[in-house]
């Protein structure tokens, strides 16, 4: 792989971006290669993986000059929201390009976080030079794509405002969850306890960059308020993308969309300036993608397990979700913009 089939086709594709040495992993790829994945991360890549590390200012070059670039827009969520399956049923348009969860745009989301401290790697002028490189490069499609949607992991969608700034024709679909089911999916799963204590770390940060709060450390929470702080950094980062970006973001409840999914689907596709006929929605509603796990879809899955599991855990952890939720309250009743949030997530 090198610079000028990085700019020539989106079979070049920018997997990995290493800050510390200035260089950008590019891979094969081709359309079905993308089509199968669920995550754009390290686990596309395997012993025969073809790639090869170019220098990022060759890389910029090459997204300078990239060719087929199509209209790019944007899935954002809160995690756990239904947004692979969201991304999923656009493939089955046949217009769409989906990118699910690059690692660049994680790789991007941490270094913000870091910007005009002492110890961040980029500058801004730097950090907003490797946005725009991947923008364009994320843009580019194949003869029949109308538009490349990416799929950001959770934890991006605090990018989305700076996102949507540099990308001046993209659009985003925000995907949420009231608090109480979002609780109730965080702690239904099998190893929700080490995936809360992982992520807390960061979470705490994010919920704690605006100022102090009266939270207790991280090491006393339990599980429902560790469900509780994830929901509230992540509902945060969806309000702020309405609040700077208006009407080019389209927010979406997923329990809503579920009951009304052809409306859902009706009211995506608009926005993203894609075919929404009455042939287009029949054929999505019909797909086998509805009945199957959209992270693995060699496993079923359907909304009627969805809603069992759901009920299963509100029985067997009643008293986590009820601490979680009462810890969101105390925290509302201490901040406005909270207090907001949370009124929004509990109606």
């Amino acid at each position: 792989m090198d610079a000028a089939s990085l700019s020539a086709s989106p079979d070049a594709y920018p997997q990995a971006v290493d800050l510390v040495r200035g260089r950008v992993l590019v891979i094969r790829m081709d359309a079905r290669g993308y089509r199968a994945a669920s995550f754009l991360d390290d686990r596309i890549l395997a012993p025969g993986t073809q790639g090869a590390w170019l220098p990022g200012n060759a890389a910029s070059q090459a997204a300078r000059q990239a060719q087929g670039r199509k209209p790019l827009h944007f899935i954002f969520h809160v995690g756990h929201v239904g947004s692979t399956l969201l991304s999923r049923l656009l493939d089955e348009t046949g217009a769409v390009l989906g990118l699910r969860e690059p690692l660049p745009l994680r790789t991007l989301a941490d270094a913000a976080g870091e910007l005009d401290r002492p110890e961040s790697l980029l500058s801004r002028s730097q950090f907003d030079g490797l946005l725009d490189m991947l923008l364009a490069l994320w843009s580019r499609g194949y003869e029949a794509t109308r538009a490349v949607v990416v799929k950001a992991t959770s934890s991006a969608g605090r990018l989305a405002p700076v996102i949507l700034a540099r990308a001046h024709g993209a659009r985003a679909v925000y995907l949420g969850l009231r608090a109480e089911p979002y609780l109730a999916t965080l702690l239904a799963g099998a190893n929700s306890a080490i995936d809360l204590r992982g992520h807390g770390p960061g979470r705490m940060r994010r919920l704690l960059a605006g100022g102090p709060l009266p939270v207790a450390p991280l090491h006393a929470l339990g599980r429902g308020e560790l469900a509780a702080l994830g929901w509230l950094v992540e509902s945060l980062a969806q309000a702020q993308a309405a609040a700077a970006s208006g009407a080019r973001v389209l927010a979406l409840d997923f329990d809503a969309m579920l009951a009304d999914l052809r409306g859902s689907l009706s009211r995506v596709l608009g926005h993203f300036d894609l075919p929404r006929d009455d042939t287009v929605l029949e054929a999505l509603l019909g797909s086998g993608v509805l009945g199957r796990y959209s992270k693995a879809p060699e496993l079923p899955y359907s909304a009627q397990e969805r809603e069992s599991r759901l009920a299963l855990a509100r029985r067997e952890e009643r008293a986590e979700i009820a601490r979680g939720l009462d810890w969101l309250g105390r925290l509302a009743r201490a901040d406005a913009g909270i207090a907001a949030v949370v009124a929004a997530g509990s109606s």
